[in-house]
């Protein structure tokens, strides 16, 4: 399970960054890509990441188990794929309302992005509940962990600003997303029988 939840963990930690860096992309044709729009993205993430680490740490109480820890991949997978649907929608409604790029952005930006991201939040701190055999070595644990997500926030940064957003369309790029959570999300679930076969 250890495998599972390290790479699990690895995989949030690389789309958190590569949905935020698209969200740039994302609300620059409405509202441009001056810090305004930036610091908008980077309040709802980091809002959004600060309410999934309390509700996942919340969640992880309850009966832990890899069925849930899927559930929520696939969650977080389902929830990215309304992005890919309405973005050029949604941000057109409101640069139609709201042309200020500090207001338009930072709104637009919680209807996009707030929902997967506070659920993506929620994988960090159940992984550790996964991972955490005594409280002897919770804190060791929790910092290989966060080392991991941390390490996957990094290459998704780098992976998507230096080659993917040069390669590939957004959308195409969010649905690389959405398909590979869902597939983390399913190992997880299938995990319990693979290690009985």
């Amino acid at each position: 399970m250890r495998t599972l939840v390290l790479t699990c963990a690895f995989i949030a930690g690389f789309c958190i960054m590569t949905i935020e860096l698209l969200g740039g992309k994302i609300l620059a044709p409405y509202f441009g890509s001056s810090v305004y729009v930036w610091g908008s993205i980077i309040t709802i993430f980091m809002l959004a990441l600060s309410g999934g680490y309390l509700a996942g740490g919340k969640l992880s109480t309850l009966n832990p188990g890899t069925r849930t820890y899927g559930l929520l991949l696939i969650a977080a997978a389902i929830t990215v794929l309304p992005l890919i649907f309405g973005h050029e929608w949604v941000s057109d409604q409101i640069f139609s309302v709201i042309e200020d790029p500090r207001y338009g952005s930072l709104l637009a930006s919680i209807i996009l992005f707030f929902i997967p991201t506070f659920i993506l939040g929620m994988i960090s701190p159940y992984s550790i509940r996964l991972l955490i055999d005594s409280t002897a070595s919770s804190g060791q644990t929790a910092g290989f962990l966060y080392f991991v997500s941390t390490l996957g926030s990094a290459i998704g940064t780098l992976a998507t600003s230096f080659y993917l957003v040069l390669w590939f369309e957004i959308d195409t790029v969010l649905y690389a997303v959405s398909l590979v959570l869902g597939l983390a999300g399913i190992w997880s679930l299938l995990s319990k029988r693979l290690e009985v076969a």
